[in-house]
């Protein structure tokens, strides 16, 4: 009869730890997800204030049309960006694109000075720096889900229960230094 009273209470304790596990697992999918979350409104948020930025160097800069079109090309891509990957590849390509039109800012003094272009500029720069922060947090939070689906005990739970391994936001665009060229 001992015996019988041991597996119940292994079993029990099986059970409880198995509840445990699928509520560590849910907790960090949801941390990515709120990470995710939080790169892809800063993403947003840049993208929003790209027209702006554009539409001001426009008007002291109308020669200089395939610079617009390829700022507005790249942030289309970053806008369609559905996962980590394709973001920061979209990510990548508007970085480059904005240096291209700060470099055509640089040829008009008028409109460095300008009020509205420097508070496009230090918006632009805040969301960088919001950008940057959030990439940090959900890669953080992407390591710590990633470790409990591939180690024991959880990875007994996580794959049957569903859990996959998540992508990490890449910065391998944003550690380069944008090429920047002046046209004659």
């Amino acid at each position: 009869m001992p015996w019988f009273w041991i597996l119940v209470g292994a079993l029990v304790a099986l059970v409880l730890l198995a509840i445990v596990g699928y509520n560590h697992l849910v907790r960090l999918r949801n941390e990515v997800g709120t990470g995710w979350a939080n790169i892809d409104v800063q993403l947003q948020r840049r993208a929003d204030l790209i027209p702006n930025l554009v539409e001001t160097v426009r008007a002291y800069a109308a020669h200089e049309r395939g610079v617009f079109e390829e700022v507005t090309r790249a942030r289309t891509e970053l806008q369609r960006a559905g996962t980590p990957g394709s973001a920061a590849a979209a990510n990548e390509g508007l970085t480059a694109a904005l240096g291209r039109l700060f470099a055509v800012a640089e040829a008009y003094p008028e409109l460095r000075a300008s009020e509205n272009f420097l508070q496009l500029q230090e918006d632009l720069t805040d969301t960088e720096d919001k950008i940057s922060a959030a990439r940090r947090y959900y890669n953080a939070t992407v390591m710590a889900f990633n470790t409990a689906v591939q180690s024991i005990p959880w990875l007994l739970l996580a794959r049957p229960l569903g859990f996959r391994e998540r992508e990490f936001f890449s910065a391998q665009g944003d550690t380069a230094v944008p090429e920047v060229s002046f046209r004659p």
